[in-house]
C-alpha cells in the first residue's frame, strides 16, 4: 500500500492538511490504536506531534503500544472527540505504518524542541489513509472526506 510523510500530505492538499492539523491541536490526548501480538486491537491514549514536516507519535520504552508498533507498525489515530457531542470541527482520524525512528540528529533536535520525559520511543508515520467525517447542518448531510497518497480527497455526501 502506497504511503506519505505528513508533508507529502500538506503538499498534496494543504487546506485539507491544515484542517486536520488544527482538529488534532485542539486537544492534547488522543486514541492510538495498535495491533497486539494475537491480532486483536488496542486501544490506549497519546498525544501526537506536528514538527519538521513529519506527524510523530512518542511514547515510553517497552509500553504495550510501543512494542505493538516495534512488532507490527499498523496504526491509526483518532483526534478526541472533545467534551459534547457537536463535534462542530469533525470527527479526524489518520492511519498507516509508524517507523521507529533512529538518526541521532532528528533525536537530537526533537528532545531540543519538546523535552520529553526519557527515555522514550519516536515514531515517524507513514500516512497510507486520512478520513474527516463532518455535518453539513444546512445540507442535512453527512460528509465524508478521504484521502489516500496518490488520490486526491474524496468527497462523500450521505443523507
Amino acid at each position: 500500500m502506497t504511503s506519505s510523510s505528513w508533508e507529502g500530505f500538506r503538499s498534496a492538499e494543504p487546506a485539507f492538511a491544515d484542517t486536520v492539523r488544527t482538529r488534532f491541536e485542539q486537544y492534547r490526548h488522543h486514541v492510538l490504536a495498535t495491533l497486539r501480538k494475537d491480532g486483536s486491537p488496542r486501544v490506549t491514549g497519546l498525544e501526537v506531534d506536528f514538527r519538521f514536516g513529519e506527524l510523530w507519535l512518542g511514547m515510553m520504552p517497552d509500553s504495550r503500544k510501543a512494542l505493538d508498533l516495534l512488532r507490527d507498525p499498523r496504526f491509526a489515530v483518532h483526534a478526541n472527540p472533545g467534551p459534547d457531542a457537536e463535534m462542530a470541527d469533525g470527527d479526524v482520524r489518520i492511519s498507516g505504518r509508524a517507523v521507529v525512528e533512529n538518526d541521532l540528529e532528528v533525536l537530537t533536535r526533537f528532545i531540543e524542541e519538546t523535552k520529553p520525559p526519557e527515555p522514550f520511543h519516536l515514531f515517524r508515520t507513514e500516512l497510507q489513509e486520512v478520513v474527516r467525517t463532518s455535518v453539513d447542518a444546512q445540507e442535512k448531510e453527512i460528509v465524508i472526506q478521504v484521502w489516500r497518497p496518490g488520490t486526491p480527497v474524496r468527497t462523500i455526501r450521505r443523507p
